[in-house]
C-alpha cells in the first residue's frame, strides 16, 4: 500500500490495525457472540472482530483531527487509474453524501442519485458491503462510533444499516477502485476460508428474515427521504454550484 499511495503521490497516515488473535479475550468480551451469530448466520472470524476495531480507531484518530472528511483505506486497495479524479469528484458532491464508497464486495439495486462528472452517484435498496476504501464525514463517523461500540454485526453489515443510524450512504459507480486478489488476513487469522462456511439454512432462518427485513427498511428510508426514485440527469457537481457558490 505505502508503494501504491507514493505512486499516486497521495499523503497518508499508517493506523496500525487490530490484532485479532492477539487481542482475542479482549475483542470477544464486547462482542454479542449470540446476536454476531444470529445477525450473521456464521461464526465469528476473530480477524473480522479485529478489523471491525480497527475501523472504530481509524474514526476516532479522524476525530482527533478536527478535519471534515477522512479517506479511509485497508491494506489491499488497489487504484484504477482514474482515483484520483474520483476523489476529488467525489469530494465536490460532498453535500449529497455522508458516507461514499469507492469500492465494494457487492452494491446490489443501485438507484443513482445523480451524476458527479462521468461517475453515478448511488444509493442502494440491496446490500452494499465491503469498506476497501471510503470517504467518511465527522458527523457519520461520531454515529457509527456512539452504535457500535458492542459488535453485533460484521463492520460492513453494520455500515449497511444506514436506515436505523440515519445517514446517506452512497458508492461511486463505476468505482475507482478494488480489494487485491487472494486470501484476506481477515481469513487467514482466523483459520482460512474454510471458517468462513455459513451455518446450515435452518440454522440461519433468523437471518434470512432480518435480511428481507432490511430490505424493506432501506426503500422505506430512501422514500421517506424522496430516494426512491432514480435521477442519472441530475449534476449533483452543478447543485453544489447553485446551492454553495464560491466564495
Amino acid at each position: 500500500m505505502q508503494a501504491r499511495l507514493s505512486a499516486i503521490g497521495l499523503p497518508y497516515i499508517l493506523f496500525p490495525g487490530v490484532d485479532g488473535k492477539a487481542e482475542e479475550k479482549r475483542l470477544l468480551s464486547n462482542t454479542d457472540v449470540a446476536a454476531f451469530e444470529r445477525n450473521m448466520g456464521r461464526k465469528i472470524l476473530i480477524g473480522g472482530i479485529g478489523c471491525y476495531h480497527s475501523h472504530l480507531g481509524v474514526w476516532e484518530a479522524f476525530l482527533a483531527t478536527g478535519k471534515p472528511v477522512a479517506l479511509v483505506l485497508e491494506d489491499d486497495v488497489v487504484f484504477h487509474d482514474d482515483f484520483l479524479d474520483a476523489l476529488r469528484l467525489g469530494l465536490k458532491a460532498k453535500s449529497h453524501w455522508d458516507f461514499l464508497k469507492l469500492n465494494r464486495i457487492r452494491a446490489k439495486l443501485p438507484v443513482c442519485q445523480g451524476r458527479v462528472g462521468p461517475y453515478r452517484l448511488n444509493a442502494y435498496i440491496g446490500p452494499a458491503t465491503g469498506t476497501g476504501a471510503y470517504l467518511i464525514t465527522r458527523d457519520t463517523a461520531e454515529k457509527l462510533l456512539s452504535a457500535m461500540r458492542r459488535v453485533t454485526r460484521a463492520t460492513d453489515h453494520e455500515i449497511n444499516r444506514f436506515f436505523a443510524h440515519d445517514f446517506r450512504l452512497r458508492g461511486l459507480e463505476p468505482f475507482p477502485s478494488h480489494l487485491e486478489e487472494g486470501e484476506s488476513l481477515i481469513a487467514t487469522e482466523s483459520g482460512g476460508y474454510s471458517a468462513v462456511r455459513k451455518f446450515p439454512w435452518y440454522r440461519r432462518l433468523p437471518n434470512f428474515r432480518l435480511r428481507a427485513a432490511n430490505y424493506v427498511r432501506r426503500i422505506s428510508w430512501m422514500i421517506r427521504r424522496k430516494e426512491g426514485l432514480p435521477r442519472p440527469s441530475r449534476d449533483l457537481i452543478e447543485t453544489d454550484r447553485t446551492v454553495e457558490p464560491e466564495s
